[in-house]
Formats: C-alpha cells, sequence, structure tokens
C-alpha cells in the first residue's frame, strides 16, 4: 500500500496539518524575536500537529455519514470502511493525547491549554453541531483553526499579550473567505449532504459579499501587528500588498465565474498565509 493510499494517513489530512505548521511557526517565530530556541519550536511544530492530526482524525469519525454524500469525500476511509469507527477513535485519541502532553511537557502549561481549547471547539461546537445545523459553523470553526499561532507564540514567550490576540483576529477572520471559497466550488456537494453552508443556505452572491467584507476586516486586522508595535515596517508592507491583492481578488467576483472566482480566493489566501508567516517570522520587532 502506498503512502498516498494509506488510510490512517489520509485520516490525518495532511494538508490541513501543513497550513497549521505554518502558522504555529509563524506565531512562534514572531515570539521568539531571533531568540530561538530549537527545542521548544521542535515541540510546538510536533505537539500542534499531533493535535491537529488527531482533530481530523475525529472530524473523518464524526462526519463519516456526510461525507458519504458528497463526491469529493466519498473515498475516505471512514466511509469505505477501511477503518473501522472505534479503531479510528482510538488512534485520533492517541494522537491528540500525545501532542497535548508533549506541549505540556516541553512548551508549557499555556500553549498545551490553548491547543486543548481549539481541539475542543473544533471537535465538539464546530463538528457536532454548528456544522451539521448552520453557516455559523464556518465562524465557529475559525476559532479553533486560529489557535495554532497563538499556541506557536505562547510557546515562544510564555504568555498570552497583545499580539497574541491580534494573531487569533488575523487567522480567525482569515479563515472565513478560505473556507467561504471551498464551499462555493463545492456548493453542490453539500447541498446533497444537507450541509447548510453559506453559499447553500444565502446564496452565492451573499457569500461574496460576506468574502469581500471580512477580507477587508482581515486587511485592517493584519497591519495591526506593526502598528501595534509587534512586528517592522517589511511585514507592514507586506500585509498591505496582501490585504489590498486579496481583497481586488474578491472584488472581481461580480463579473467572474463563480466557480474560478472562488479558486482564485483559495490561492490567494494560501499566498497571504506564506507570506504574512514569512514575515512575521523576519521582521519581528
Amino acid at each position: 500500500m502506498t503512502a498516498g493510499r494509506n488510510p490512517y494517513l489520509r485520516l490525518v489530512k495532511p494538508g490541513i496539518v501543513t497550513g497549521n505548521l505554518i502558522s504555529t511557526a509563524g506565531g512562534f517565530l514572531l515570539g521568539a524575536r531571533g531568540m530561538v530556541d530549537g527545542r521548544l519550536l521542535a515541540a510546538a511544530l510536533i505537539g500542534v500537529a499531533l493535535v491537529v492530526a488527531g482533530g481530523c482524525v475525529f472530524n473523518n469519525v464524526i462526519d463519516r455519514d456526510i461525507d458519504a454524500l458528497m463526491s469529493r469525500t466519498a473515498s475516505r476511509p471512514m466511509v469505505t470502511g477501511e477503518v473501522g469507527v472505534a479503531t479510528a477513535t482510538a488512534y485520533g485519541a492517541a494522537l491528540a493525547a500525545a501532542g497535548l502532553l508533549l506541549l505540556m511537557l516541553i512548551a508549557g502549561r499555556l500553549p498545551a491549554t490553548v491547543a486543548a481549547a481549539g481541539l475542543f471547539v473544533y471537535v465538539g461546537p464546530y463538528s457536532l453541531w454548528f456544522k451539521r445545523r448552520s453557516p455559523v459553523g464556518v465562524i465557529v470553526g475559525s476559532f479553533a483553526g486560529a489557535t495554532p499561532p497563538v499556541i506557536g507564540y505562547a510557546a515562544a514567550t510564555g504568555r498570552l499579550d497583545g499580539a497574541a490576540a491580534l494573531l487569533f483576529l488575523m487567522f480567525a477572520l482569515w479563515q472565513i473567505p478560505h473556507s467561504d471559497a471551498i464551499a462555493i466550488v463545492r456548493r453542490d456537494d453539500y447541498a446533497a449532504a444537507g450541509v447548510p453552508v453559506h453559499p447553500v443556505r444565502h446564496g452565492v452572491a451573499a457569500t461574496k459579499l460576506r468574502i469581500v467584507l471580512v477580507i477587508a476586516a482581515f486587511g485592517l486586522a493584519s497591519v495591526l501587528l506593526p502598528l501595534a508595535g509587534f512586528a517592522g515596517g517589511a511585514y507592514l508592507g507586506a500585509a498591505v500588498l496582501c490585504g489590498t491583492g486579496w481583497l481586488a481578488v474578491a472584488l472581481s467576483g461580480r463579473t467572474a465565474d463563480d466557480g474560478r472566482w472562488a479558486r482564485r480566493i483559495f490561492l490567494a489566501s494560501l499566498c497571504c498565509l506564506l507570506v504574512l508567516c514569512l514575515m512575521m517570522a523576519v521582521d519581528y520587532r
């Protein structure tokens, strides 16, 4: 069996884990301000990877019924029966517990607590309740998705302060248009499964408007780091370029094909994530 087809690897959703590691590293390096403790950084990255992987496994277990109704997810291991419910639940619990323990023992109680809170929100309120019942689910999920950079920052500094609050705000806002773009592309799938994402419940036009407004809010939030003294001028320039560029893509949505436009929003979101995490890592203040 190749790695690409390994059901246990697919259960942890490697793409999601990778994205969260990028934001974790950005938060850590912002907090470290050039004084990088390699042991702490490794603990933060491995701990977050394990916790996120465990959360993804739990999400696969919870979503197995709706995944069976969507073409994009119909081949997932929990749907095909490649992995049983009890086995997957134990697997997810072991991954999450190992990650939390590693964070607790090496990075400290504070990063471990933030990680536990993020895991709880993702598995509990988001996966078990809001995702299936309300388009508010994307906003609830964004709270969990915004915790990795805060975990990294707390691991490097041992505290939660204004920079941690701004990181949480930035990444929570980032999650919403990123997720809404996926929902537009996969609208028919979500409708078939009865998942009330924003484009299904309120329509594509309303979702496009929300994407524009939230990207504008994200752009404003991203420039607050240097204005509050937590990053420098190079980061500020990158944040302005990313925010205005992403917003320009969003404003082109009135005339563009919905699917093509949403894919551009999605790709632009990834570019913003990479650029801002890189700049906060090298242009701390």
